[in-house]
């Protein structure tokens, strides 16, 4: 698994799931962008050596990068946009009896060792 060649296109096999989860975590396109490529310079430096499971090294790495983000945007003291002007995160459908999943301030909130909504 040293051939760059190969590396690259198992990486791209994995890139719209670490896009997903990236995008879930940051709630911002272009910050999701940023996380996978990221995870890609990552493994490009260090190689895919004895790594079992490609997938799920390139989601724990995009996870940590996400969660560094995350952490970066409280110490920049980074203001939400106002109410009216946000997506509502987690919404699965219109309806009022639409499943609700966290968003990016639930996972934040874990991710400073706080509890989780609804824990």
């Amino acid at each position: 698994m040293t051939d760059h060649g190969t590396l690259e296109a198992q990486f791209e096999a994995h890139r719209a799931h670490l896009n997903a989860v990236a995008y879930r975590i940051l709630g911002s396109q272009g910050e999701a962008d940023d996380a996978v490529q990221e995870a890609w310079l990552r493994l490009s430096r260090a190689g895919a050596e004895g790594v079992d499971n490609l997938g799920g090294w390139l989601t724990t790495v995009v996870a940590r990068v996400c969660l560094d983000l995350l952490r970066s945007r409280t110490s920049r003291r980074e203001e939400p946009l106002p109410e009216t002007e946000r997506r509502q995160p987690g919404r699965l459908a219109d309806d009022g009896g639409c499943a609700r999943v966290p968003g990016p301030l639930a996972l934040a909130n874990v991710a400073a060792g706080g509890a989780a909504a609804g824990d």
